[in-house]
């Protein structure tokens, strides 16, 4: 496992931003490159960035395939907290991507199962992904596999917890209520079968999770931890959210991110 300390939010996202549009810039494969997405607020730095590279000629994303990791159930794209609309309101609306390269999953199926059987044979059509970048909640959960998820999971249906509930009220007037009890979700499997995964750690109330993610062990009540057992788990993060690791842990990885550079 990589783990890239950055300064702040700021300096992270652009580290993860060039990261991904290098990924892009220099893939050689005859097919198109293949990049995994996430919603929420980790992200919206890195898009920013990545826009910013695109209408600055410095990265295409005319050969890039996208697949989402959730979306709720029962939310049509139109809703503003559909993550459809916020991927489209955030990120592809601003960037020179084939509508048909776009995948998210679709909330409102009649047949949540066969969707997500679906999406599964539609990424394994494309030769999988090449990079999956995510974010992490404050329980540890990568996309919305809360804890307790097996480690070894497909996309399929997610019952969400209160506790996710009411982290996500803020996006529907502040009442649990509200916010969808289910969604359709990647996997952990799904993320993990990934050539690379790319996760972003940021604040304080991350602190736990990161902690959890390096130098826990491998547990279903952290469901990020599974990123232990990837040979190309990468994990940027701020010095907000290093709060729990070990003195050692910190300066071992800040260490090693030196001697690369070198």
């Amino acid at each position: 496992m990589r783990v890239v300390i950055q300064d702040n939010y700021e300096k992270m996202s652009l580290w993860a931003a060039h990261y991904i549009a290098d990924k892009i810039n220099n893939h050689k494969e005859n097919r198109p490159f293949v990049l995994g997405l996430p919603t929420g607020s980790s992200p919206i730095g890195v898009y920013k960035e990545l826009i910013r590279m695109n209408k600055a000629g410095e990265v295409s994303f005319k050969n890039v395939v996208t697949f989402n990791m959730d979306e709720y159930i029962g939310l049509p794209h139109e809703h503003d907290q559909s993550y459809w609309y916020f991927m489209h309101d955030n990120f592809f609306d601003h960037i020179e991507i084939p509508a048909e390269n776009i995948n998210i999953l679709n909330g409102m199926t009649d047949d949540p199962e066969k969707e997500c059987a679906r999406y599964e044979k539609k990424i394994a059509f494309y030769g999988g992904i090449d990079l999956f970048m995510g974010g992490i909640g404050v329980d540890g959960h990568l996309a919305f596999n809360e804890p307790f998820t097996s480690l070894s999971s497909r996309t399929g249906v997610r019952v969400l917890t209160t506790d996710t509930r009411i982290v996500n009220a803020r996006f529907f007037g502040n009442d649990p209520e509200k916010v969808p009890a289910k969604a359709l979700s990647v996997g952990i499997g799904t993320v993990t079968d990934s050539k690379e995964v790319l996760v972003l750690i940021s604040g304080h109330n991350k602190a736990r999770a990161l902690a959890a993610t390096v130098e826990g062990g491998v547990s279903q009540k952290w469901t990020c931890s599974a990123l232990q057992m990837h040979n190309g788990a990468i994990i940027a993060c701020d010095e907000a959210a290093c709060g729990e690791l070990t003195v050692d842990t910190y300066k071992y990885f800040l260490d090693i991110e030196k001697a690369e550079r070198l």
